[in-house]
C-alpha cells in the first residue's frame, strides 16, 4: 500500500487518507436519497495493458461524478471480489481495506478521484489469462452501479543473470523473462528452439562468448523483444518505442552463430559482432527482422557474416554498419525510416579502417537487395585514405539503391532510388507507413522498381520463396528484397512483363 500511496503523490494530488467515514458539515436536507440519483462515470471498463503475472501493473484512474444538484452519499464501495481480489482501490483518497469502504459522499455538481492497481495472477497458462472484476458503488438511496476491471495477465519463466556453461536448450511455451542479462560460455552453445519468446527487461541483453542457435520456423519464429507489456500511452505499446532492452551481441571468440526466423526488436542495438576474423563464419542471419533500435541495428566489425532473406530496418544509428570484414547479403531489405528525435543513421554504412586502424573490407556484397531510407543518401562508403592500399571490396548487384547516380563498375544491373521515380524511398512499400502509431510495413508497392527486376539466377541459387514463404516466381519474375509483392489482380495489370 505505501507505494500505491507513493504514486498517488507522484501524480501531484493532494489527498486525505481517513480510516472511516468521511466528515461532513452538511445537513441531513443538502443530500438526496431518492433512488433516481445516479452517479455518472468516465469510464465503464477499466482495462489495463497485458502485464506479466505476479508483477504490479502500472495505476489507472477514473472518475466518479454527481451531475444532481444535491449531495449523493455512499454507505459502500466495494470489490466484488473482496479481500481476494487481485485489485487495489483508492476512493478520494481513501484506501479500500479488504476490498470494501464505507460513508464517502460527493457534494452535488461535484466528483471524485478513484485510482486502481491491480497484481494479475499466476495462471500456470501459456498464453495472457484474464481477470476480472467490479467496482460497485450503493448509494444512500440503494442504488447500485458497478464499473468493470479488467486486465490480462502473462505468466513467464523468470531467467535471472542465468550464466550458461553447457550446451541448453529454451523450449518453454511461457515467455522467459530475462534479467541482468543471459550469457552464453565459451564453449557452450545456447539453442533457441521454435516458438520461443524472450522478454529482456530494460538493459539486459544477450551476450554470447560461445555459440547461439536460433531455430525458429515460418509459422513459429523466436521473437526478443522488452518485457513492458503495456502501454505508454492509448494506442501506442512501448514494444513499438527503441531502448526497452539491451541486444544480442556476439563477442571476439565466438563463431557458428545462427539465427533463423527470428523477429528482434525495440533494442538499444539489435546484432553486434565483434572482430574475430574471417576464417570462420561468425553469423548466418536467414529470414529474419531486425527492426527499431536508438542505435545500430547490425553492427559487424571483422567479421564473416551471411545476410539472407532478413528486414532490417528504422535505426537511431545505421542500419547496417559494417567495419572490414566479409560480409554477403542476398535477398535482403534495408530501410532506415526511424521516426523519433534525436538523429538517425543511414540505410548502410562501411569502412575498411577504425581510427587509425586498417580493417580491410575483403567483400561486402549486396544481391538484390533494396537499400533506402528517408534521406537522398543512405549509403556511405569510407575508403581510408591513410591506407590507399587496403583492401576495399564492395559491390551491388541487381540492388535497388538509395544514392546519388554515379557510374562505378562495382555496381552491376541496380536501379536508383531517387525522386526521378513514380515512387521512391518510403513510397517503395505498402500498406502506408502509420507513423501516429508507429507502424511499418515492407511489403512492396506494385509501382515499385523492385517488382521483377531482381537477378533470376541468384534467387533460384539462394531463396527462391521469400521470408514469407512466398514464391518469387508466381508472377515471372522475383522482387528486390525480402519480401515477394502480392498484389490485386488490378495491381498486377500495371506491372512491368
Amino acid at each position: 500500500m505505501k507505494r500505491f500511496f507513493s504514486t498517488l503523490w507522484a501524480l501531484g494530488l493532494a489527498m486525505w487518507v481517513v480510516p472511516g467515514a468521511l466528515v461532513s458539515c452538511m445537513s441531513d436536507d443538502d443530500y438526496t436519497t431518492s433512488p433516481q440519483a445516479r452517479l455518472a462515470f468516465s469510464a465503464d471498463t477499466v482495462a489495463f495493458d497485458t502485464v506479466i503475472s505476479g508483477q504490479p501493473a502500472s495505476t489507472r484512474t477514473f472518475m466518479v461524478y454527481n451531475r444532481n444538484e444535491e449531495a449523493i452519499r455512499l454507505p459502500e464501495v466495494s470489490l466484488a471480489g473482496g479481500a481476494e481480489s487481485a485489485f487495489r482501490v483508492n476512493v478520494d483518497g481513501a484506501f479500500l481495506e479488504n476490498g470494501s469502504g464505507s460513508g464517502f459522499e460527493i457534494a452535488g455538481k461535484d466528483s471524485m478521484y478513484v485510482f486502481v492497481e491491480m497484481t494479475p495472477p499466476v495462471n500456470h497458462a501459456d498464453e495472457p489469462v484474464e481477470t476480472k472484476d467490479e467496482l460497485v458503488f450503493v448509494t444512500e438511496g440503494g442504488t447500485r452501479q458497478a464499473v468493470v476491471l479488467s486486465a490480462f495477465g502473462q505468466d513467464v519463466e523468470p531467467l535471472n543473470a542465468l550464466f550458461i556453461s553447457r550446451d541448453t536448450l529454451l523450449s518453454s511455451s511461457k515467455p522467459y523473462q530475462v534479467f541482468d542479462s543471459l550469457v552464453v560460455a565459451s564453449g557452450a552453445t545456447l539453442t533457441i528452439g521454435e516458438g520461443v519468446r524472450l522478454y529482456f527487461h530494460p538493459d539486459s541483453r544477450l551476450i554470447v562468448h560461445g555459440t547461439l542457435r536460433v531455430e525458429g520456423t515460418p509459422g513459429r519464429p523466436v521473437l526478443m523483444r522488452g518485457d513492458r507489456l503495456g502501454n505508454m500511452f492509448t494506442d501506442q505499446p512501448y514494444d513499438r518505442i527503441p531502448a526497452q532492452w539491451g541486444g544480442v551481441e556476439f563477442t571476439a571468440e565466438s563463431f557458428g552463430n545462427v539465427i533463423s526466423y527470428a523477429d528482434i526488436h525495440s533494442g538499444t542495438f539489435g546484432l553486434r559482432c565483434d572482430s574475430s576474423g574471417t576464417e570462420r563464419e561468425k553469423l548466418r542471419l536467414e529470414n529474419s527482422i531486425l527492426h527499431n533500435f536508438s542505435g545500430d541495428a547490425l553492427y559487424a566489425r571483422m567479421s564473416r557474416i551471411f545476410v539472407g532473406n532478413t528486414q532490417i530496418t528504422n535505426a537511431g544509428g545505421n542500419c547496417v554498419t559494417l567495419y572490414g570484414g566479409d560480409n554477403t547479403f542476398i535477398h535482403c531489405t534495408i530501410g532506415n525510416f526511424y521516426a523519433f528525435t534525436g538523429g538517425r543513421g543511414v540505410a548502410l554504412e562501411f569502412f575498411n579502417e577504425d581510427s587509425g586502424i586498417p580493417l580491410p573490407l575483403q567483400r561486402a556484397d549486396f544481391a538484390n537487395c533494396i537499400i533506402t531510407g528517408y534521406s537522398s543518401d543512405e549509403i556511405m562508403g569510407h575508403a581510408s585514405e591513410r591506407y590507399r592500399d587496403e583492401l576495399f571490396n564492395y559491390s551491388f548487384r541487381h540492388c535497388l539503391l538509395d544514392t546519388p547516380a554515379y557510374e562505378d563498375e562495382h555496381i552491376v544491373g541496380s536501379l536508383w532510388d531517387s525522386e526521378e521515380n513514380e515512387v521512391c524511398r518510403d513510397e517503395n512499400f505498402s500498406p502506408e507507413f502509420d507513423l501516429d502509431r508507429l507502424l511499418f510495413s515492407f511489403g512492396l508497392n506494385a509501382a515499385s522498381q523492385a517488382v521483377g527486376t531482381a537477378d533470376p539466377e541468384i534467387t533460384r541459387a539462394y531463396y527462391p520463396s521469400d521470408r514469407n514463404g512466398q514464391s518469387r516466381f508466381a508472377d515471372g519474375a522475383p522482387d528486390m528484397g525480402c519480401y515477394e509483392g502480392v498484389f490485386t489482380d488490378e495491381e498486377s495489370g500495371n506491372l512491368p512483363h
